[in-house]
């Protein structure tokens, strides 16, 4: 597929996607060489979702200088030498020349590599021969250097065909690890699905090997219980000593937030199986359950499902298929009165855009897949999600949103009851821009309705609106902008979109009273210093505050002036918070600030902070405080207890833990934020050094608790 690209223009819009890179490919002696970064964006790109590496350009803070390429064809050549070279990188994914396409610009020539997404045989896309330590996935607009724990599931997944085919060892016995009630109820729905299917004459454990259940090697001789059987049929007990990751977990939300609580649970806690096809029958009942099933008739006989039980049937199925059940992340479904969620542990096998397009499947857990089929529930071929898309479509609800996050590896899809073009919204649209509005495709009009009813839209917002490619998607943001339908602001990956009118607030708005109200605070906490010369907790001679300390040093962005002094008297806090009090940024009775801009209280500084509520903060942290290593797992727990319930900036935050704020931010902030552990203050502007932090929806089950 040829790259478009005709002018300034073009290259504008392409780089708000986050599958394009550019780079300057001019070499030391200017005379053009492919950039040593080139392959770790291949790798990046191959073992994501693919995209463009463009050489011969200069971005600069989101403007775009077009140096070209000299020895362009050279530069080529040498490319593809390297892409055979087996100890450059493991696998050419070039398609000929035609993957790497000359670009004539104004005079200049730039060189458009196409890199293709890698199939699970292909992955991992590494360097150097080895791929402990050189390979890369894309995150964000960057490129990630893998973990150990992801380059052994990309080989794991390269090596089986299918998961669940595992022989458990002897151990396992039908008679003890088998739930026969189970087992009993999956032949009744057989029964009653194919009354002549030959399974049904044998025998319990007869049926339960002829379904999968069991399996003999015909190679090694060797024979038993499959894991696909024991998490289909299995005991909890049984279970979780196989399969020791396996957790699947069922809320539904009373309200459209993303909190924790919920008015009706579905965990294995020894009042059931806990296996997943007592889980299937216990979780479909319930999100079905407030569905109003029209009265159809067909063949004679009333219809009882609908477009949207398919689709949810489907949707549950397919999360239960294509977990990775060896993977640290819990199995969730969640039901609200706006949406379903979906999240299996495990990313797909094959591209999102393969998946929602259907024809393509690469099932991780072929048998438990062929026993859902077996009694009529699932798609062959990949069909399933267009069956998803297609049901949501049928009562004009939001287009389904499917993502992937690497780290835990999970694949999230969620379903909204929201219409798609609500009613009123199509009218204030018809008020703004009147007839202009039958100009339009049914995706600018969406992208203008997301645009009104969420405020503000941006590329990757728009793309989750559609299934058609991202391109598509730059243009037609293009077009909204140059026709005056929508305001963009903003540079490069950062640029949003608004209606006119309508502006979002810049980072520097939003955060100017923060700024403001933490400055006085420092002035006052600096006026009371003189005052308050002792203090139990940061006093000159701590261990935990002196010029020698691997934790402090004085250009640390964790120990700033706000944590210099900490007053305890509890009219002296009182009154620092009475000066930086003004009409649009109040603090609440525990000193943490509240704005118009942010949907919960913000602590922006711990000076301003209650010292009853600010020690409650420091307790929840002590073990950070007390102990200088931590493992990732624990780090990563006492971050969601301090960010409860509020937003924290990271500088705040990194003082509460005693920890360097840029190493909190790089090594945990950023990740939980991609795994859906941490929200946004400020979403739109999810990269400035302002944005707080807090905990949210689709966390692990100690932090669901």
């Amino acid at each position: 597929m040829a790259l478009e690209i005709k002018d300034l223009f073009d290259l504008q819009t392409l780089a708000e996607s986050e599958e394009v890179e550019f780079k300057l490919a001019a070499g030391q002696d200017g005379n053009g060489a492919l950039p040593k970064d080139f392959w770790s964006s291949y790798s990046a790109l191959a073992n994501s979702r693919g995209g463009w590496i463009i050489l011969g350009v200069r971005e600069r803070k989101g403007n775009f200088i077009i140096e070209g390429v000299k020895n362009y064809e050279k530069v080529r050549t040498d490319l593809f030498n390297q892409l055979n070279d087996k100890g450059k990188v493991s696998i050419n994914l070039l398609q000929g020349t035609t993957d790497a396409e000359f670009i004539e610009f104004d005079g200049k020539t730039i060189i458009a590599v196409r890199i293709r997404p890698a199939s699970r045989t292909q992955k991992p896309v590494y360097l150097n021969k080895s791929p402990l330590g050189n390979t890369y996935i894309r995150q964000d607009d960057g490129d990630r250097q893998c973990d150990e724990i992801t380059v052994k599931r990309m080989l794991a997944e390269q090596l089986y065909e299918s998961r669940d085919n595992l022989i458990l060892s002897k151990h396992y016995l039908f008679e003890d690890d088998i739930n026969h009630d189970s087992l009993k109820s999956y032949r009744n729905l057989l029964s009653s699905h194919n009354p002549q299917h030959p399974f049904l004459e044998l025998d319990l454990k007869d049926f339960f090997k002829k379904i999968g259940g069991w399996r003999k090697d015909r190679e090694t001789g060797e024979e038993g219980i499959t894991l696909a059987g024991l998490l289909m049929f299995g005991e909890w007990e049984a279970i979780s000593s196989a399969a020791p990751n396996y957790f699947i977990d069922y809320q539904e939300r009373p309200e459209a937030k993303t909190e924790n609580r919920w008015i009706d649970r579905v965990v294995p806690d020894g009042t059931w199986s806990g296996n997943l096809f007592d889980f299937y029958r216990k979780v479909f009942s319930k999100i079905t359950s407030d569905l109003k099933i029209p009265f159809v008739l067909q063949d004679g006989q009333r219809k009882g499902d609908t477009p949207v039980h398919t689709a949810l049937r489907e949707a549950l199925v397919n999360t239960i298929v294509h977990a990775d059940y060896s993977e640290p992340v819990p199995l969730l479904i969640v039901k609200r009165p706006d949406l379903f969620g979906f999240r299996n542990p495990g990313t797909p096998r094959i591209p999102l855009e393969d998946i929602i397009e259907g024809g393509v499947s690469d099932c991780r857990n072929r048998l438990l897949h062929q026993m859902f089929l077996l009694v009529g529930l699932g798609e062959r071929a990949g069909s399933g999600m267009p069956k998803i898309f297609s049901g949501w479509k049928s009562v004009n609800w939001r287009t389904p949103k499917i993502w992937e996050k690497q780290t835990p590896a999970q694949t999230i899809l969620e379903l909204s009851t929201a219409s798609l073009i609500p009613e009123d919204a199509l009218t204030l649209l018809d008020i703004l821009f009147g007839d202009q509005l039958t100009t339009l495709s049914q995706l600018e009009i969406l992208i203008l309705t997301t645009a009104l009813i969420e405020g503000w839209v941006n590329h990757e917002r728009a793309c989750q609106l559609t299934t058609l490619s991202s391109r598509e998607v730059s243009t037609s943001l293009a077009k909204l902008t140059s026709r005056d339908f929508l305001v963009a602001s903003g540079e490069y990956k950062q640029k949003i979109y608004t209606l006119p009118g309508s502006e979002v607030p810049s980072a520097d708005q939003i955060f100017a009273g923060v700024e403001l109200a933490h400055n006085l605070l420092i002035s006052n906490s600096q006026h009371s210093e003189s005052q308050h010369t002792q203090s139990s907790t940061y006093s000159t001679d701590s261990s935990t505050y002196s010029t020698d300390s691997s934790t402090y040093s004085t250009d640390s962005s964790t120990y700033s002036t706000d944590s210099s002094t900490y007053s305890t008297d509890s009219s002296t806090h009182n009154e620092e918070i009475a000066n930086t009090t003004s009409s649009k940024h109040e603090r609440d009775e525990k000193g943490r600030l509240l704005s118009e801009h942010f949907d919960a209280p913000y602590i922006d500084s711990l000076a301003a902070l209650h010292p009853e509520f600010r020690e409650h903060l420091f307790e929840k942290a002590k073990e950070s405080r007390n102990k200088r290593r931590l493992s990732p797992e624990s780090m990563t727990e006492i971050i969601l207890r301090v960010s409860q319930d509020h937003y924290i900036s990271a500088s705040a935050l990194a003082t509460i833990l005693e920890r360097n704020a840029n190493s909190i931010r790089q090594q945990y902030l950023t990740q939980l934020v991609e795994q859906g552990k941490l929200k946004l203050a400020v979403p739109q502007y999810k990269n400035d050094p302002r944005q707080g932090y807090m905990a949210c929806i689709f966390e692990n089950n100690k932090n669901i608790n």
